[in-house]
């Protein structure tokens, strides 16, 4: 479906972004890859990897600037949206900002991709959106039911919009495997909480669950990958085994374990082999065949959270994973 098309990435010079452009380019070469974002180093960074290749463009633009943001997708077919305000405590102390980006900007980009013709639209997200606790997690549970409901407000036109949700991603910039790694050689990891848990998802899976949403969305589906679980304590283990501990408390905002599907959600979420699918509550949507395909409905009251998962990743499989990606972690 990829295959010499024309996509625009929001927030594309991120972790995200850097995985997603060249599996894309080297899956389906696309006739042309937009990387839409409003840091002009980390552009210039990227496109000295790029440069040889015509197929990629950079445009400086914000989320928050609807006009930019119409101009960029002329010609453009798909859009994925990983532009966010994400680091948890900024968002609790820089509260106007994290919504004009995480809100205001996905209403413009809705407005912009249904004005302009875009064929389908996929929005990243993250388990703080479910059943948040923080205004980050708040904002993008108000993103995710705009893009959901974007599906009817779109229209006579043919626009879709569809969301992936994520958990830990392993090894991107400034989450807890390089911040461990980082803190090693002071010969000990503060550990916020010894109980807390977290999903494990590596950048190449999450580009693939996006590549499946573009695929198999009609429309305001919440896609949720299946992923492993492990405890912080044992992430440590694996970054530093000889590390000692030093327990600091949870950080404002903080869950002790990370939930991608809570129990209101189980109404409306079917089961696949590597992945569930949450199906909107509005216009009998979620009771709609071609939604669900063989999906099957999940028991009620079912959750799923890095506590209650069946799948748990062994430190063995992290220290071997570090090993085979030292050079890249944090770096993206």
């Amino acid at each position: 479906m990829l295959t010499n098309s024309s996509i625009l990435i929001t927030g594309g010079t991120g972790s995200f972004g850097n995985t997603f452009v060249p599996m894309t380019l080297a899956k389906y070469n696309p006739k042309r890859l937009v990387i839409y974002s409003r840091d002009e180093m980390k552009q210039w960074d990227m496109a000295q990897k790029y440069k040889d290749d015509p197929r990629i463009n950079f445009i400086i633009g914000d989320v928050r600037d609807k006009d930019r943001l119409g101009r960029s997708l002329d010609g453009i077919d798909y859009v994925v949206h990983a532009a966010a305000t994400k680091i948890v405590p900024t968002a609790e102390y820089n509260p106007f900002e994290c919504v004009k980006t995480n809100i205001m900007g996905a209403m413009n980009l809705i407005d912009a991709c249904i004005d302009h013709g875009i064929k389908r639209v996929v929005a990243l997200s993250t388990d703080k959106a479910s059943n948040p606790i923080n205004l980050y997690g708040a904002t993008k549970l108000a993103s995710d039911k705009l893009f959901v409901a974007g599906n009817a407000y779109s229209g006579t036109h043919n626009t879709r919009f569809a969301v992936v949700r994520y958990g830990n991603v392993m090894g991107s910039r400034g989450s807890v495997i390089p911040f461990f790694m980082s803190q090693a050689g002071q010969g000990s990891l503060p550990i916020t909480d010894i109980r807390m848990t977290r999903f494990m998802i590596t950048l190449e899976q999450g580009v693939e669950l996006v590549w499946h949403a573009l695929d198999d969305m009609e429309g305001g589906e919440i896609y949720v990958k299946k992923i492993p679980s492990m405890k912080v304590i044992d992430i440590a283990n694996a970054v530093s085994p000889s590390a000692k501990h030093k327990i600091i408390g949870i950080r404002p905002g903080e869950k002790i374990h990370e939930q991608m599907i809570g129990v209101e959600d189980a109404l409306y979420t079917y089961e696949y082999n590597n992945y569930y699918k949450i199906l909107p509550a509005i216009h009998n949507w979620s009771v709609d065949p071609s939604r669900i395909n063989d999906g099957v409905k999940v028991n009620e009251g079912f959750t799923y959270t890095s506590e209650n998962n069946n799948q748990w990743m062994p430190i063995s499989e992290l220290e071997k994973w570090i090993e085979l990606n030292s050079k890249k972690i944090g770096a993206i």
